[in-house]
C-alpha cells in the first residue's frame, strides 16, 4: 500500500474526522467562553473589587527605555484565562454528566422484544396444531 493511499485510508476514517470536527467546535466554544467571561462575567466582579479590569493588571518589572518596550509580568491576563479555563472545565463537565445520565437511562429502559416474523408465528402454529392433535 502507497504512502498516499495509506494517508488516504487514515484520514478518512470516522474517529479522525470526528476528532477534527471536535477540534473546530471546541475552538468556537473557547471563543464563546472567552467572550462571555472578557464581556460578561469580568465588568461586575471588576465593578465588586473597585472597578479594577483584570486584564490590564500588571507590574512593570522594568520600565521602557527609549525603544525598548517595557517589561511587564500581566498577572491579569493569567487570572482571566484562569476564570475562562475553570468556565469551559464546569460546561464541559456538565456536558459530560448530561450524557452520561442519558446513556444510564438509555441501558436501565427495558427492550422490547421485536414482533415475531411471519415465519415464526406460522410455525408456532403449526407447533401448537401437532401438540394438540390425537
Amino acid at each position: 500500500m502507497g504512502m498516499i493511499s495509506e494517508f488516504k485510508a487514515f484520514a478518512v476514517k470516522g474517529n479522525v474526522v470526528d476528532m477534527a470536527v471536535g477540534i473546530i467546535i471546541g475552538a468556537a466554544f473557547g471563543k464563546i467562553v472567552s467572550s462571555f467571561v472578557g464581556d460578561v462575567v469580568m465588568p461586575p466582579l471588576g465593578l465588586l473589587i473597585g472597578g479594577v479590569d483584570f486584564s490590564d493588571l500588571a507590574i512593570t518589572l522594568k520600565a521602557a527605555q527609549g525603544d525598548i518596550p517595557a517589561v511587564v509580568l500581566a498577572y491579569g491576563k493569567f487570572i482571566q484565562t484562569v476564570i475562562d479555563f475553570v468556565i469551559i472545565a464546569f460546561a464541559i463537565f456538565m456536558g459530560v454528566k448530561a450524557i452520561n445520565r442519558l446513556k444510564r437511562e438509555e441501558a436501565v429502559a427495558p427492550s422490547v422484544p421485536p414482533a415475531p416474523s411471519p415465519e415464526e408465528t406460522l410455525l408456532t402454529e403449526i407447533r401448537d396444531l401437532l401438540k394438540n392433535r390425537p
